[in-house]
């Protein structure tokens, strides 16, 4: 049985997932197993997957229908044989001391799970760090005000605590205990790691960058998505059952309305974004159906946010007063549509 279980989900990822399984090869801890999901990809990554499981009895490869990133990390954990669980995204890479150092940080400190700072990394090689909190042991009250509120409530004034799986070290066994799955396409990391983190009792911290995420402008989060009211509205849904099973609003009484905002900008944002085929008046007429829905109309008139980075606010005062043709205006500037 391996000590740790590196998941990663593969679609359409030849050009880089050569470091990416490379970065793993590397690791100055080598007992670990990686599993490398292919989700129905259509390029060459699924004979390079099994290319590289030829060459490694600690690599293993699942093949299966396209069902998005949420059903490959699903598999994925259904086939773990080790007590603690990695993720790891195709376009990314791990430093080489990534799983020792959380390995023996976790061990060290008694803790279910590890954390670390991460690099951003630009498609041109620039980088920054970004912390995920403060290094040290956080107990179950520093986990609530540290990762569960924020994941809660706080989505609109930065620094967002953003939910990146791949900053961690899980406990399969509470995972397995407490049945909790990915679900979704989008936001679907958010609500893992609040079910996951409702159920743990201390978590080791290092503020050393262990893992290179990659700013992908081909990414998810820059494409258009058509059903994305629908994926939100099932988000909201689970994200409600969750506060009230834990508790959560307790500390954050106004976490629907804030989230509601939040996920508001983003409907917005994806209306406007380039790769929507509509044009710029039907954009317009759908943001403005968008804001008149029930649940984006009652956040509106409950909540005017402040505090926001710049663009963000403005976007967010634009719509509270119902300014739309300003608001296209300025996205026009900025997409160039």
């Amino acid at each position: 049985m391996p000590a740790i279980s590196v998941i990663v989900p593969v679609y359409q990822a030849e050009a880089l997932l050569p470091q990416c399984v490379e970065s793993v090869l590397a690791q100055t801890f080598s007992d670990w197993e990686l599993l490398l999901i292919d989700d129905g990809s259509r390029d060459g990554s699924p004979t390079l997957c099994d290319g590289y499981a030829a060459k490694d009895p600690r690599i293993r490869v699942f093949h299966k229908p396209n069902g998005g990133v949420s059903t490959a990390r699903n598999l994925g954990l259904e086939q773990a044989t080790g007590p603690y669980i990695a993720f790891l995204d195709a376009d990314d890479a791990f430093e080489p001391a990534a799983l020792e150092t959380l390995w023996y940080l976790r061990e060290k400190a008694g803790a279910d799970s590890a954390g670390c700072a991460h690099y951003n990394v630009t498609p041109d090689g620039e980088q920054r760090t970004e912390l995920l909190l403060p290094a040290g042991i956080y107990e179950e009250t520093g986990i609530r005000e540290k990762i569960l509120w924020p994941l809660a409530g706080d989505r609109l004034q930065p620094p967002v605590f953003n939910g990146f799986i791949w900053r961690f070290l899980f406990d399969a066994a509470i995972l397995r205990d407490n049945a909790i799955t990915f679900e979704g396409a989008y936001l679907e990391d958010e609500l893992f790691l609040m079910e996951y983190f409702a159920n743990v009792h201390r978590l080791a911290v290092t503020d050393k960058p262990l893992y290179r995420y990659l700013e992908n402008p081909a990414s998810a989060t820059h494409r258009y998505m058509r059903d994305y009211p629908a994926v939100f509205a099932r988000f909201l849904e689970r994200k409600a059952e969750i506060v009230e099973k834990y508790g959560l609003d307790a500390a954050r009484p106004q976490w629907r309305a804030n989230t509601v905002w939040a996920g508001l900008l983003i409907a917005v944002g994806n209306e406007y974004v380039k790769s929507n085929p509509k044009p710029v008046r039907e954009k317009r007429k759908a943001v403005e159906a968008l804001c008149a829905q029930p649940e984006f109309a009652k956040a509106i008139r409950e909540l005017r946010p402040k505090g926001l980075g710049r663009n963000k606010q403005i976007v967010a005062d634009l719509i509270g007063s119902g300014r739309f043709g300003t608001l296209t205006a300025l996205y026009r500037l900025k997409n160039h549509m």
